[in-house]
Formats: structure tokens, sequence, C-alpha cells
């Protein structure tokens, strides 16, 4: 302080005030908006820090009024009048003569401050010789003006310290009584709404329009975004959505079309673009009706027939329908509607048929899943299942025995009665069953998806009517919930999900949605890889071979291996194995490649690599296998077509035939053998490029690193069209 003049002089005021002018933060733009949690939380740390004069740190993320914060603790506190001022840290010099003063000269901020709140905005951009003053104003409250000497004593700072930062602060924060930490926006989405009414009602205040309202469709495509700029990015949305809709009385979220969720970009709900699906899917005949009023007794039929009919295929209307029919159709379903099948699959009505008399004829608690158990292990036992099924099939002509058909459908029904009476919901269906499991792999290839709106879940849910089920509740039904225990906001990939819908008919809010998306895009942006998926998608693509087992010994020369047992089943594993090996081989010779480039670069300094050598780590063979599912799908899909092609036309003889009469009179329905390999052809050919092209994306390096994959798949393709369309 200068001696010309005292603090109390007309001078000193004049000068303070000049000097505090550009800095000083009149009020508070707001209290703290919400009633989350987080906002409730705030408002009594803020409370905390305004009951005394310590220091306090604010952290938080861009975009979140964390100087406002600064505000409210002032002009809470006993000292809200006095002058508080806020200094940008990036605008300060690097003497730190504005904050400090400097002997005989100016006296500095913290001088004229007096009892007042200096706020230091952008801590983190303060320049780095000035940190040792700033700790030592937070530790003792002194300061020393710039050119002062080290005998004079150091200065007391009256005021009161608070700084913002967008970064953890470890030289300051240990000074600091008060550290406050300011939530982002995207994890107190409840909180949107209460934001988005006072903005609009700020801007419509400010420009003298009328206030609009904004749509429950709007407000739900604004919770399912994460703010990156939070309330300032909000804000803006609000100020421009106004602009943008010319007066209208309510905002829709077509005015908001920059809130595309992060990784859900290329959707399209197709329940919003086809309101008659909606209201099919919501209605009781999908899948209650179509469930009890048909599979339920058609099921039983099939069963009935494969046992009491005529045993072989062209003669048991039952057995034509399920590996003519069933097989190809279900393989085609994959890539369009994912794991639908199971929504109307037999095993399981039967499964909660049982549960549902079990529980009225013996009142009880059913077991909770063992979650842990079955994800290590659950996946394991149906692959086991799987590869009994391919060696029943191949070994005892399945496909054409009736009655063996029959058998092996009772068991897997057998298998979702006894897990239905004893753990709750579908713990076969999600674990244990084969069927399931082959479903699941390949429904990760769908190019639709059933998902919720993450943000509106958050905001607006309490009772997770979804997952748990409950009564009804607004336009939600009254459900049992998800009989799989999935929660749709929560899936990252279509195995666990199998379209019953019981989510979108319990939901009071419109959060689920029945998307249209790219194929298979969950493979390279949210996917989970498993070992033991990974095992079932190698064993399915050596059942491509199995089915074939004929076509390869006559390709090779060998004896026929079926006249005797032991010999046939040692060829059928042999098949399942060598099939599984060649994708091994294929991902051990490129780990091969990255080691040779490593002590290549180590020891020949200044020489080229040769083609096909990369440095780029290829990654674990549990990620890029699922590259080769899209040729698995069409391997089986290919072999399958034969049959359907072939003797799904043949229908009506076949169904004569099964009651003992003559149909051969009856007209039949044969592609060309021409046309049969043109499909099956076509179809190994898009499976190996879609092949390619995923297992680009998945590994997300060059061709050159990922040769020795893609000849992998070419070779298995040759190798496919050599056994299933040649032989057509």
């Amino acid at each position: 302080m200068s001696s010309n003049y005292s603090e109390t002089s007309l001078e000193w005021i004049q000068e303070r005030l000049q000097v505090l002018q550009p800095y000083l933060i009149t009020k508070a733009e707001r209290g703290i908006i919400g009633k989350s949690r987080y906002a409730t939380r705030l408002r009594q740390e803020i409370k905390k820090a305004s009951e005394d004069r310590q220091s306090v740190l604010i952290l938080g993320e861009p975009g979140l009024d964390k100087d406002n914060i600064a505000a409210l603790i002032h002009f809470n506190s006993a000292h809200r009048r006095e002058a508080i001022a806020k200094v940008n840290c990036s605008l300060v010099q690097t003497s730190g003569a504005d904050l400090f003063g400097r002997a005989g000269g100016n006296h500095g901020l913290l001088t004229y401050l007096g009892k007042g709140t200096l706020v230091l905005n952008n801590i983190q951009e303060l320049p780095k010789e000035l940190i040792p003053q700033i700790v030592q104003l937070l530790e003792n409250g002194t300061f020393r003006q710039v050119g002062s000497v080290e005998t004079d004593p150091p200065l007391t700072c009256e005021a009161r310290i608070i700084m913002v930062s967008e970064k953890r602060q470890s030289a300051c924060e240990s000074h600091v009584k008060h550290s406050i930490k300011v939530p982002s926006l995207r994890v107190r989405k409840v909180d949107i709404k209460p934001h988005v009414e006072y903005y609009i009602s700020l801007f419509c205040r400010d420009r003298g329009i009328p206030k609009p309202t904004i749509t429950a469709e709007a407000l739900r495509s604004l919770q399912s975004y994460d703010f990156t700029g939070n309330l300032k990015e909000l804000q803006l949305l609000v100020e421009r959505a106004i602009l943008q809709s010319q007066g209208a009385r309510s905002l829709d979220e077509s005015v908001f079309w920059s809130t595309q969720p992060k990784g859900k970009k290329f959707r399209f709900n197709l329940l919003n673009a086809f309101p008659d699906l909606r209201r099919f899917l919501r209605s009781d005949w999908f899948p209650d009706r179509i469930n009890y009023g048909f599979t339920f007794t058609f099921f039983a039929i099939v069963v009935a027939t494969l046992f009491l009919a005529p045993q072989s295929r062209d003669r048991n209307i039952a057995l034509n329908f399920f590996w003519a029919w069933w097989w190809p159709l279900i393989l085609i379903s994959f890539p369009f509607v994912g794991r639908l099948w199971c929504s109307i699959c037999p095993f399981m009505i039967y499964g909660e048929v049982v549960q549902k008399l079990s529980l009225w004829l013996f009142p009880r608690q059913l077991k909770s899943w063992n979650r842990d158990w079955a994800e290590r292990w659950g996946g394991w036992f149906l692959f086991g299942l799987f590869v009994l099924i391919y060696l029943w099939e191949e070994l005892w002509d399945l496909q054409n025995t009736a009655y063996l058909s029959a058998y092996l459908l009772l068991l897997i029904t057998a298998g979702a009665m006894i897990c239905s009476l004893i753990f709750e919901r579908r713990y076969w269906c999600r674990y244990l069953c084969p069927i399931g499991g082959m479903n699941g792999l390949f429904a990760k290839l769908s190019m639709t998806e059933l998902r919720a709106q993450q943000g509106t879940c958050s905001a607006e849910c309490t009772t997770y009517q979804c997952y748990k089920g409950g009564v009804q509740k607004g336009e939600g039904l009254e459900t049992n919930g998800c009989p799989l225990y999935s929660h749709p906001a929560q899936l990252q990939d279509n195995r666990d999900c199998v379209l019953c819908m019981t989510c979108l008919k319990a939901c009071p809010h419109r959060s689920v949605e029945f998307n249209l998306r790219p194929p298979a895009i969950e493979l390279w942006t949210t996917h989970v890889p498993r070992t033991y998926e990974v095992a079932l998608l190698l064993l399915l693509l050596g059942g491509a071979f199995l089915h074939r087992l004929p076509e390869i010994e006559t390709a090779l020369g060998l004896p026929t291996s079926k006249e005797i047992f032991l010999p046939h089943l040692v060829v059928s594993l042999l098949i399942l194995i060598v099939a599984a090996l060649i994708p091994l081989a294929a991902h051990g010779i490129m780990r091969s490649l990255y080691w040779l480039t490593i002590i290549w670069k180590k020891n020949c300094e200044g020489y080229q690599l040769p083609y096909g050598i990369t440095t780029h780590k290829p990654r674990p063979f549990i990620q890029l296998a699922y590259g080769y599912l899209p040729l698995v799908l069409g391997a089986n899909l290919a072999h399958y077509l034969r049959l359907f092609l072939q003797e799904a036309g043949r229908i009506l003889p076949v169904s004569w035939a099964t009651f003992g009469l003559d149909g051969s009179s009856l007209p039949i329905f044969i592609a060309h053998p021409a046309v049969i390999e043109f499909l099956q052809g076509t179809t190994l050919i898009f499976s190996v490029l879609l092949t390619w092209a995923l297992t680009q994306k998945i590994a997300r390096q060059t061709w050159r690193s990922l040769l020795p994959q893609h000849l992998s798949t070419l070779v298995l393709a040759i190798a496919l069209w050599l056994i299933i369309v040649i032989p057509a």
C-alpha cells in the first residue's frame, strides 16, 4: 500500500475500483439446477465451503460453470458484500506483478481485494514460475511483492483464494481445505430436463418470444447423448434449437439433430418408422399367442410324426421340414433378425409350461442364477453338447432317420424343462442350449438390434421393469421381466437378446429401440471376445466339412469310413480338428512373421523388410477369430441350400407319403443343378469377401499384416467349394 494515502481515502477507493473493474464478478448467474444426488451433494459442498474462509479447489471438465460455483461460494458466505474477482491464469504475467504487486509500484490484486475473494480460473495454465508463490499463499497466507528485498517481511493476504481447474493439481491439492469435484453432465442425466427448461426460459425471456415446450422424444434424444461440452454445449444446443424451430410451440427431436449418441451412429429405429410394427410387437400376438396358440401344439405334432410316420426324409413331412426347411431358413434369418427364432423356440415354451405348472403344484422359490459359474463353464457345456450332436448326426445318419431326430429334439427340450424346474427364467436358453449358443454367435452378424437409450433409462427409470418385471405403469405393460436377465440399455452385442420384446412392452418411457444398423458392427466396436465362443465358431466351421465327409473321402481317394463305426468316429473327429487348425495355423504364421520382423530390425538395420513382413503386432487370436464368422455362416448355408432347393419343393408328395398315400402324381418344385451351384458358389464368394472386410475392421491393420489370415480364408473357401458346390 502506498504511503501517500490510506485505504479509506478517496484516491485509494478510485484506484482500487479502476484496477478491479475488469475482473469483478457482480453476481452468481444461477444456482445448482437439478434434483439428482449429484446436484444435491454439490449444493451441500458449496454450503460447507461458504461457512469459512479457507481456500477452495474446484475440479471438473470444461463447460460445467465452475466459475459460477466459485461465485456461489462467495455470495453465500458472510463476506458476500466484499469484492470477488476472477483472473484467467493463462493471462497472468510470468513475474506475478498483477497478482502480488510490485515493490514501490502497483499493489496487485491480492492487496486491492482486501477481504474479498480471488478466483484463479484455469489454474492448470498458470505459469510454472508462480506455482511456489501460490503454494506459499495457500500454506501460510503470505506473499511477496515482485522486486521486494528478501529481508523484508512477507505481506499478509486477507483475500480468500478459490482455484478452478480442469485437471488435478497435485502441487496445490494438499494445501486446500475444500476440494469440490463437479460431476459431468453425462453422469447426472436426470438433471438434463430441468436444465433444458431453464435454458428455454432464459433464452425466450431475453428475446421476448413465447416459450416452447420440448417433446418427450427430443428429451430422450438429449438424454442419450454424452455431452462432451457439458452444460455449455447443452445451452448452445437449446438456443440453436429454438432458433431453428421458427416459433414452433414445441421442440421435437428433429431440431436436436446433432445429439447422436456416441457409439450408436448409423442406427435407424424401425419402431418409430413403422408404428404398426411397434403395435404388433407390443401386442399379445407376439410372441405369446404364437407360442402357446401354434408352436406348442405344432411341435408336439412334429415329434409324434417323427416317431409314427415312415422314417426316411422322402416319406416323412416332419423330417423333411426339420432338415430341408428349418435349417436353411434359420441360417438365412441370422443376418436379418439375429436370435428371433429363440423367442418362438418350442424347447423353452415347454420349459415355461413345466415351470408354471410346478410352481402352481409346489409353490417354492426357484434358484437364482450363479452367473460367475455360468459365464465361465456354460459356454463349454453347450460346446460339448454341440460336438456330441455333430457326431450323432454323422455316425447315425440323423438327417435320414426320423425317430433319432425326434430324440434329439426331445433331449434338448428335456434340458430346458429340467433347468426350468430348478432355475428362474430361461437359464437354459442363455447359458446351456447348444442351438442357442449357435444362434447367439451368428446373431452378432445381424443388421438389426434391440437396445435402449441409456440416458433415458438412467434419468427417468426407477423400477427397471424391463429387467425385473412389474405391474403396468404408464404405457408399460405388466410383464415378468426379461427372460434372459438382460437389460436392453446394457447390451453390448446380440448374443443375449432373443428379441422377445418383453422390454419393449414393459418400458413406460419409450426408451427401447429396434434398430437397423451396419451388420456385425459390434464386432469392431463394443464386442467382448470369449474363448468358448471362438471354440464353438471353429466347431461350426468343422461341421460344414463334416457334413460333406463322403465327398472329402472321394476327393482324397480314401475308402469310405461309414461301414465301420470306430474308423468313422476317428475320421469325423479328425475332420473337426483339422478344420479348426487351419485358422490357428494362420495366426501362428502371423505371429512368427511379427517376431521375424523384430529380429530383422534388430540385426539388419538399414535393410528393407521382405514383402509381407510388417512391424504390426497381430491382435490375439480370440479377437481375430470372429472375422471368420461370415465364412462359417456361409459354409453351413451353402450346405443346407442343396437340401432346401432339392427337397423342400417335394413337400406335397412327401406329405402324401407320410400318411401312406401315393403322391407320385403331385407336383414337385426342384431347382436346376446349375442354379443350385450358382447360389452355393455366390454364397461362398460373398462370405469370403465379408470375412476379409470384417477381419480388417476388427484388426484395424493393413492387408499385408493380415495376409496369412486372408489366405487361410481363401484356402478354406476353395476347399468348401470343391466339396459342396462341385458335387451338387
